[in-house]
């Protein structure tokens, strides 16, 4: 593993009779990283963490985490990641204590040093109020952070988040991240499942893969510069019209329009790059009967997905 790398993923291939869940996925990810890993259900990211986490052998390849090798050395990894899986996966009928204790112990802390840690994660994480709660009567947001709290009590160097912030509130999943950003700050790496395309954007690498195979690896800045989202020949456009979800199927059968969609009441478009801004503005204000300005914009990290779907659903 070479110096600054935590994760390494060399051509692994998980099939599971005949399915295959991941296709030579190969990367890395360095300390102390935010790394984002996005696709659709189904696509294989839960399947790479639980190979990452030491739970699944790959079918071919190697993963290594902190140069343990997580086939060979399932119990060597175990011991230095945190996981919070997908689902709730605590034990219900205990209190939020008791299972802090028991997950401490299973960790292989004791005595005074699971009370301090305890008494430490429970303040910043405000779980202290809940501490004599049974788990399972906890609302989703207060679950998933005692499944937080569980995965970061020995203090591992490396956290796996399986949609963290899956099902929970607005306000929870702000206060979620909030908590991993400050992980991060302490210099965690973290390796972390997510839809939520406002989550990818506090990422500073993010993955997207497609039903096996890892299609594309950067920032956000990179990913939204791959040629295949801004094909030559086009860009993008916005601009602002109240009730534009309505308009949105007329909008999109104007000519030199190649797609698009709507985001509250800002629309966002692909056109053809000859097209001028000011063109577009009469073409639009006619068609609505409403004076708009049309403005340059940025593709955003949908687009990019959309693009790179697309562009593999093409190559099958």
């Amino acid at each position: 593993m070479s110096a600054g790398t935590t994760i390494s993923i060399n051509e692994v291939t998980k099939t599971f009779g005949p399915i295959t869940a991941l296709k030579d996925v190969s990367f890395k990810v360095s300390a102390g990283d935010i790394f984002g890993f996005m696709g659709p259900n189904g696509s294989g990211k839960s399947t790479l963490i639980r190979v990452l986490c030491g739970m699944l052998a790959p079918s071919s390849g190697s993963a290594s985490v902190l140069g343990y090798d997580c086939a060979r050395q399932p119990d060597q990894v175990k011991r230095h990641i945190g996981y919070m899986p997908q689902r709730f996966s605590l034990y219900p009928d205990l209190t939020v204590r008791e299972n802090m204790q028991l997950y401490g112990s299973l960790y292989g802390v004791f005595g005074e040093s699971l009370r301090a840690q305890i008494a430490d994660i429970m303040e910043r994480l405000s779980l202290a109020q809940f501490q004599r709660q049974l788990a399972g009567t906890l609302s989703g947001g207060w679950k998933q952070r005692l499944s937080l709290a569980c995965a970061i009590l020995h203090d591992p160097p490396v956290i796996f988040l399986d949609e963290p912030t899956s099902g929970i509130d607005p306000v929870s999943r702000a206060e979620m991240w909030e908590i991993l950003l400050q992980l991060a700050g302490e210099g965690k790496t973290l390796f972390i499942t997510t839809h939520y395309m406002d989550e990818a954007e506090r990422c500073n690498r993010l993955g997207y893969i497609y039903f096996a195979h890892v299609l594309a690896l950067g920032t956000t800045e990179e990913l939204v510069a791959l040629p295949v989202v801004t094909p030559e020949g086009t860009r993008w456009v916005e601009f602002l019209y109240p009730g534009a979800a309505r308009q949105l199927h007329r909008i999109l059968a104007q000519p030199g329009v190649l797609g698009g969609t709507v985001f509250g009441n800002n629309v966002h478009l692909q056109v053809q790059a000859a097209l001028g801004d000011g063109e577009l503005t009469r073409s639009f204000s006619k068609l609505l009967g409403e004076e708009v300005s049309v403005t340059p914009a940025r593709p955003t990290l949908s687009d990019v997905f959309v693009a790179l779907t697309g562009e593999r659903e093409r190559d099958v």
